[in-house]
């Protein structure tokens, strides 16, 4: 894949650069601000960009905020975050549309370089990767009023793993329970929230995350 980067720690960017190139990526950017990396993204359209979340000039959400700007001018452009941070606000407005080609991961804990790799490959690709921390504290900032109260404690469980973007057999598999029987929390989740058949597959990654606001 063609890869930008976005990361101020200079000896990180330098590691992920030659990490990719070691496995087979093409490089085309490496940047150390969000400004930077929407410049380069006009310039050469990659494949797909890794991001860290806070970067110059305020180091608080320039990463997040440039994220949702790719998305927003250049959607073809897969985007995977790469932080320390759970950043909410811009976190929730990156996850709640479309998610296909869209993950968020925690630096502190990805455990091997593989789960990195595996998880750029299946953004690349269309998928989605979430971290389950973050997907965690997101939906920890629901009311009692959330949706998701109706929700049996199987139903949110496998509403977790699809935030993941696991598959129906990698639910089951992770569960430990039948491919029919994590088919059929997912039916039952989506009616319990009121999801329109004609959503599209989006929604099985993490629709329930649109409820967040609420």
């Amino acid at each position: 894949m063609r890869v930008t980067l976005a990361e101020d720690s200079t000896l990180l960017r330098e590691g992920l650069v030659r990490l990719l190139e070691e496995e087979g990526h093409q490089v085309i950017a490496a940047v150390g601000d969000g400004e930077a990396l929407v410049t380069a993204v006009a310039a050469e359209r990659p494949d797909v960009v890794v991001v860290d979340v806070r970067m110059p000039p305020t180091h608080t959400d320039e990463g997040l905020r440039a994220a949702l700007e790719i998305r927003r001018r250049w959607p073809l452009v897969k985007v995977l975050v790469l932080s320390q941070y759970v950043e909410k606000k811009y976190a929730t407005e990156l996850m709640s549309g479309d998610v296909d080609g869209v993950g968020y991961l925690l630096k502190d804990r990805v455990a091997q370089v593989g789960d990195f790799l595996d998880a750029l490959e299946r953004v690349g690709a269309g998928g989605a990767a979430f971290d389950p921390e973050v997907v965690r504290q997101l939906l920890a900032r629901t009311t009692h009023a959330d949706p998701l109260a109706r929700l049996t404690v199987r139903e949110r469980e496998v509403l977790e793993l699809m935030a993941q973007g696991l598959t129906n057999a990698s639910i089951a598999q992770a569960l430990h329970v039948s491919q029919s029987a994590v088919e059929k929390h997912v039916n039952s989740l989506f009616d319990k929230l009121a999801l329109s058949h004609t959503a599209g597959y989006s929604r099985r990654v993490l629709a329930v995350l649109r409820y967040l606001g609420t």
